[in-house]
């Protein structure tokens, strides 16, 4: 399918489309390790980074908020690829599948965990803290909510300010998924 709004070239921006334009390709996620650069060839942005353009202030809020749920958490880069992979397989996401596999490999899962991660099936995590971020983030890209018991197992061996920060996590990459698939955005 193809997308439905053409990348932006950077020689059309307007000033505030460029300067958030500017602050994403100085950021993490185009400087840290990726399957392939944040923009392509002609400098323009691929994956989710083209949409953000479209609304120059709600893309900048909306960088802001990722960059805090990925980089500023107390999750280990592990636990948060572990969720994040969650809601890429949930979703089918190829696009968030792409980058967070990297990502996952990177920070040691083995492709083994990771394409069980994919299938749903059972993930061998040896960690406590991992499997149960693994399992309420599929519990939370399934039905948009934890159990009482999922809820009181995660808040015990997460603790609460965690969980609200993996609850806050799959919503971001929820919400990026959707936008993916509404933009039709596959690179």
């Amino acid at each position: 399918m193809p997308a439905r709004v053409d990348a932006f070239r950077p020689a059309d921006l307007t000033a505030e489309q460029r300067e958030l334009y500017d602050r994403l390709l100085d950021s993490a996620r185009a400087t840290g390790s990726r399957p392939f650069p944040l923009a392509d060839e002609e400098g323009r942005l691929r994956g989710p980074f083209n949409g953000m353009l479209l609304s120059p202030e709600l893309g900048n809020a909306l960088q802001e908020l990722g960059s805090v749920v990925r980089y500023g958490t107390g999750f280990t880069p592990r636990q948060k690829e572990l969720a994040i992979l969650a809601v890429a397989a949930h979703e089918r996401s190829e696009y968030e599948w792409a980058v967070h596999s990297h990502a996952a490999l990177k920070a040691g899962l083995t492709e083994d965990q990771i394409a069980a991660v994919r299938t749903g099936s059972d993930c061998r995590l040896d960690d406590p803290l991992e499997a149960t971020v693994l399992a309420a983030a599929r519990e939370l890209v399934a039905s948009g909510d934890l159990t009482d018991d999922s809820f009181t197992e995660a808040t015990g061996t997460l603790g609460l300010t965690r969980l609200y920060e993996l609850v806050t996590l799959v919503g971001y990459y929820r919400m990026v998924a959707d936008q993916l698939r509404v933009l039709r955005v596959t690179d």
